[in-house]
This record gives structure tokens, C-alpha cells and sequence, in this order.
């Protein structure tokens, strides 16, 4: 099983991992050693796009390879769901192309396609007509929605051993962003039931897991399609009491949507980590409009005001679209003061690229690839020296960090702080610590005493040491 892609697709893998080896398949580690490989593909922009593709290619090369048994490549996910057939035709080294709907089926489906019969791959539709337009009613659809299986928790297979875990929220979104196709492959917003998402979390703290990454691709609407908005504000101290579990972090925030009960229990509920992914995505207000979104300097630094009064040493990161259609140099000066102004520790920039399907690759005012490149590395330097300022600004802060390395760095074991989220914040290392001491799991209390880009260096005393999980000092 490969995986690309964001971390609800990370669910999505584990899910399908444990469908298969409920219907008799073995995970293997080794590609060399399988008779299927599955790749979960990811279809959000060209780039991903194209290391889909290149997996699939390298994939299918095992089959061909001396000493490879793989009979059969099979590409499942966003982008296998998003072409369907056409993916098919134009990638024939891809012995079938699954979709969702396939999921629920998928041993089935892996077995026929190893005993060599044909599957014919669906044509893709729009998702979103698949479930009611009443969030309400959505309940009562059987669509298959990836990664919110219910019952026997076995429907779920770990793919590895770390100490933080993906749990998924909902899926789908009912934004209409116009550079977002996201929606038409994902489908409309569904919920999962607290019940599922509770005892999901309770499996995965008896796997070892210690901190809990609720994704989804917009938690701030969890609970409306199951008639309460504040469901998250009354679910995440629920979770945080999960025997075991010692953090939960909330990731994909919209900010027209995040209200200030929300903002209050990420920031003082115990065991919920401080920390917020804002998808801010530009700052000037007519930019932000012909993306079919809501903001402007003014409400987005008052929102981030809002949590830093009740946690100033909050963890923010944001995402930011450079160079979309109609963008002026004065749009652009205004975003880049609005993140000079905002202080947020990780910013990622993407450069504007049309999508398929989307509104705004049908508008006029486009930039010249070369002018969209140029905003873009302008951009992404700026946000590299913020980024790094802001690092700087955490030395002398005290930290919690959950070790997840103890071997790649010979400084110390590498771990997170807790406003550092999974895979794009950085890291912290832990200096002059054994990893006898301070093993994969563990949360250990430091104070930050240098910086390294957006990764943090720290050091342990035995006045700032604290128990959490097996350290002692």
C-alpha cells in the first residue's frame, strides 16, 4: 500500500488496509515481495497529480522487474476517483482504476483483478449529487464516503507504529472555493457520528498512539449535517480524556467559520493542543472574493487576536494562493503585509494553477506563468524569513515535546512541539537526552534554546522536567 498525499488520505490507506486483510490479503512491507500493489493516489494539484502518476509508473515496473512477483498495480483515491476511466486509458500500465464506491468491495475487487479479469473503471460524476443538498438528510444516504467505516474498529490497519495518528472528522465540503475541485471528487460534507469517531480514538490509544490529528477537509462544519454546529466544542474534551491519548490536535480551520466557542475550547480545553491550521489563502479582500471566499486584513489579524489572548504562544499555520487571476501588485502588497503583521509559524505558498472543472480556471485576468512563478518564490522567500523569525521568537519558551525519532539525529531524540503540527512545522530536538530516557512516545518539558529554519533546539533540566508517558529525569 503507497500513499499520497494529505493525512486524510493517510485514513483512507489504514481503512483499506484493513478491508483487505478482513477478506485474506497480507501487508507486505517489501514492494518486491507483493502480488498487488495498491496506490492511493492524490488528485488535488498538478504536481501531486504528477507524482501519482510517476508511482503508478514505478509501480507497474515491479511487475516487469527480475525478482518481482507483483501481478497486479491498482490506483485507488482522489485522482482514481476524479478520472476514472480516463485515467485508465491514458495510463495502461494500471491493471485496474478503482473509486469509491469500490472501497466497501475492495478485497473482492483486488481478487478478481490478480485472477486477471478486466475491470471496467467508472466514469466520474459529480460527488456532490450523490448525497442530499440538506446537510440534515444526509445521514440517510448509503454513498460510500472513504475513512468513516463504522463497527469492528479492524476495519481500520495501522500502516506504521508512530505515536500520532490521523483520525478523520468528516469528508467532503460544501464550499464552492472557484479554484477548489476538491468537492466534486470528495462530495458534500458528512459528518461522522461522535460515537464512531470516539471509539475510533479509543482503538488507536490501545495501538500506543498518543496524539490524536483530527483532519478533515473542514472541521469548523463538523456537527451541522447532525444538527449541531458546536459538536466539535462539546466532542474534543471527550476525546482529550481517552485513556492514553495525551494530546489531540484540530487541523483545517476555515476562518469565516471559526467562532469564538471554538476558538476557546482548542485553546483552554486540557490535552487539546493550542494550535491552528487557518486556510486564509490570501488576505486582500477582492482576491478573496473572486475565490469565493470571505476576509480581509482587518477580520483575519482580529482572529488571530482572539487566540492569541487566550493562548499567546499558540501554534498558527496558514496556506496562501499567489498570483490568482485578477491578482494586482496591490493585492499582493496587501498579502504580504498581512503576513509580516500576522506572526504565524509556518506559511505554505502555492503559485495558481488551473483545474479542471473549477470556476476560476474559466476567468479572465490570468498571469503569465512566469509572472505567477515570479509572485510565487517572492512570496515564499518573505514567508521563509517570517517563518524563521518566528522560530527565533519561540527561544526561551517552555515546551512539551512527543518524541517521535530517536534515531536520525545525533543531537538528541526529534520530536513536536505542541504548536508544531505532523510532517509541516518543523521539529524539536531534544539535546543531550538519551533515547533510553526520552523513547519514541514520551512527552518531554524543555526550554527552547535555539533554532535551525523552522526547527527548534531544546534543552532539558531537571527543574523544568516533568513525567509524561515513561520520562524521568
Amino acid at each position: 500500500m503507497v500513499t499520497l498525499g494529505c493525512a486524510r488520505n493517510e485514513v483512507d490507506s489504514e481503512e483499506l488496509a484493513g478491508r483487505l486483510e478482513a477478506g485474506g490479503f497480507r501487508l507486505v512491507s517489501e514492494p518486491s515481495e507483493a502480488d498487488t500493489v495498491v496506490v492511493n493516489t492524490c488528485g488535488f494539484v498538478e504536481s501531486a497529480k504528477k507524482d501519482s502518476v510517476d508511482t503508478l509508473l514505478e509501480a507497474a515496473d515491479l511487475k516487469t522487474s527480475h525478482g518481482g512477483k507483483a501481478q497486479a498495480v491498482v490506483a485507488v483515491g482522489c485522482m482514481a476517483e476524479r478520472y476514472g476511466k480516463d485515467l485508465a486509458e491514458s495510463l495502461p500500465e494500471a491493471d485496474a482504476v478503482l473509486g469509491f464506491d469500490d472501497y466497501p468491495v475492495i478485497a473482492e475487487r483486488l481478487r478478481s483483478i490478480v485472477a486477471g479479469e478486466t475491470h471496467q473503471a467508472h466514469t466520474p460524476s459529480d460527488r456532490r449529487l450523490l448525497l442530499p443538498i440538506s446537510p440534515v438528510e444526509r445521514s440517510l444516504s448509503t454513498a460510500a464516503v472513504p475513512g468513516h467505516a463504522s463497527g469492528p474498529a479492524s476495519l481500520r490497519r495501522r500502516l506504521d507504529d508512530g505515536p500520532t495518528a490521523s483520525l478523520k472528522l468528516a469528508s467532503g465540503c460544501d464550499r464552492r472555493c472557484s479554484f477548489c475541485a476538491i468537492p466534486s471528487f470528495r462530495g458534500s460534507f458528512v459528518s461522522r457520528r461522535p460515537t464512531d469517531v470516539l471509539d475510533e480514538a479509543r482503538w488507536l490509544a490501545e495501538q500506543g498512539v498518543k496524539e490524536l490529528f483530527l483532519v478533515s477537509e473542514n472541521s469548523t462544519s463538523y456537527g451541522k449535517d447532525l444538527g449541531d454546529l458546536r459538536l466539535l466544542e462539546t466532542l474534543l474534551p471527550e476525546l482529550a480524556a481517552v485513556d492514553g491519548i495525551e494530546r489531540v490536535r484540530v487541523s483545517y480551520l476555515q476562518p469565516a467559520e471559526t467562532r469564538p466557542g471554538l476558538i476557546e475550547a482548542i485553546a483552554q480545553t486540557p490535552g487539546v493542543v493550542p494550535y491552528f491550521d487557518l486556510s486564509f489563502q490570501h488576505a486582500s479582500a477582492s482576491v478573496l472574493r473572486r475565490m469565493r471566499r470571505f476576509g480581509d486584513p482587518e477580520s483575519f489579524l482580529g482572529l488571530l487576536e482572539q487566540v492569541r489572548a487566550l493562548a499567546p504562544t499558540a501554534g498558527v499555520r496558514s496556506n496562501v494562493i499567489v498570483g490568482f487571476p485578477g491578482e494586482t501588485e496591490e493585492d499582493l502588497e496587501t498579502l504580504c503585509a498581512f503576513l509580516v503583521a500576522a506572526r504565524m509559524d509556518v506559511t505554505g505558498v502555492f503559485g495558481y494553477s488551473d483545474e479542471d472543472g473549477t470556476e476560476a480556471a474559466g476567468y479572465d485576468d490570468k498571469l503569465d506563468e512566469d509572472e505567477v512563478r515570479a509572485r510565487a518564490q517572492h512570496v515564499s522567500e518573505l514567508v521563509e524569513r517570517l517563518n524563521e523569525e518566528r522560530a527565533e521568537e519561540r527561544v526561551g519558551e517552555i515546551v512539551e515535546v512527543l518524541v517521535e525519532d530517536v534515531d536520525s539525529d545525533p543531537n538528541g531524540p526529534v520530536g513536536r512541539a505542541a504548536f508544531q503540527g505532523p510532517e509541516v512545522d518543523g521539529t524539536t530536538t531534544l539535546l543531550d537526552v538519551d533515547a533510553v530516557d526520552a523513547p519514541v512516545g514520551s512527552i518531554v518539558r524543555a526550554h527552547v534554546v535555539g533554532s535551525e529554519g523552522i526547527d527548534l533546539l531544546a534543552a532539558v533540566t531537571p527543574s523544568e522536567s516533568a513525567t509524561h508517558g515513561t520520562w524521568s529525569q
